[in-house]
């Protein structure tokens, strides 16, 4: 279990604050949030390379800055990864097996499906190659806590596809624990179990991805006649439009139940909808387009 509790944080102006959530052991977690939201502080406070102006971070009830055997029971993937200068593969892997137990086969077997050379100088790489080589690693060190910041950034469709599955093999033969940092919702929607939302500091929306998508769907109805739309007040409506004699709304709560309630408002047409990862983030977010 990892415990962020209390957490924060500022630079210029207040990053993080006293942000609180739990993510579950043996789970892939999608972090999501704007840009500048504090995502990749978030991130770096947890991995223990930055230290929060308040608050603390407990993974298995330790403190991830703390302690040193947690810290090395941790992995971190920054959006840009630093390297010593003229590094190759070789030479970085002498650096972390110094820090870290690694599974040669492991990483050999990921060497060769990204097709890395690993005498080139790692700076000769292209953004997605040197992501690449950072993940090699990381699934070779096989971390209790793995945490990615844009895992996918840079990667191209089949290289995606190899690492969702690396990452959920991670999780299901380690019991590894992953975040996932990333712009892209959609990249998220098919490997995280779990999710949370970082807004104005803090994190006020999360939980688990699946149920929070069938408790939040979208609804098309049109009605023979005008209606009071004050009979809308009755549902936790998240967000309304209406073009012509149609509207669209978005309602959170059980779906058969709110089909009930809808079909009790007479209307010509009702249509239930599924919403995806990004639509769940524009309305909780920002209540719609």
């Amino acid at each position: 279990m990892l415990e962020i509790r209390g957490i924060s944080k500022n630079f210029d102006k207040k990053v993080l604050n006293d942000l609180s959530v739990e993510v579950k052991e043996g789970t892939i977690f999608g972090l999501v949030g704007v840009n500048g939201a504090g995502k990749t502080t978030l991130l770096r406070i947890v991995a223990g390379i930055i230290e929060a102006d308040s608050g603390e971070v407990l993974f298995d009830g330790r403190d991830t800055l703390r302690d040193p055997k947690v810290r090395s029971e941790v992995f971190y993937i920054s959006d840009d990864p630093y390297y010593p200068f003229a590094a190759t593969i070789l030479t970085l892997k002498d650096f972390y097996t110094s820090f870290y137990d690694l599974d040669e086969g492991v990483f050999i077997k990921y060497i060769n499906i990204f097709d890395l050379d690993v005498h080139k100088q790692i700076s000769s790489f292209s953004k997605g190659m040197k992501r690449q080589v950072m993940l090699c690693f990381a699934l070779a060190i096989r971390p209790k806590l793995l945490l990615l910041d844009e895992a996918f950034d840079g990667l191209d469709p089949i290289v995606r596809v190899h690492v969702k599955k690396a990452l959920s093999d991670l999780m299901e033969e380690e019991g590894s624990t992953i975040i996932i940092s990333s712009h892209n919702l959609k990249e998220l929607e098919d490997i995280c179990d779990s999710y949370g939302i970082l807004e104005k500091g803090q994190i006020e929306t999360y939980g688990d991805l699946l149920e929070s998508k069938e408790l939040l769907n979208k609804y098309q109805l049109a009605f023979a006649s005008p209606i009071d739309e004050s009979v809308f007040n009755d549902f936790d409506l998240l967000y309304k439009r209406k073009e012509g004699s149609v509207y669209t709304l978005v309602i959170r709560g059980d779906r058969e139940e709110v089909m009930e309630k809808l079909r009790a408002l007479e209307p010509v047409i009702l249509d239930a909808l599924n919403v995806n990862f990004e639509e769940l983030f524009i309305y909780e977010h920002e209540g719609g387009l």
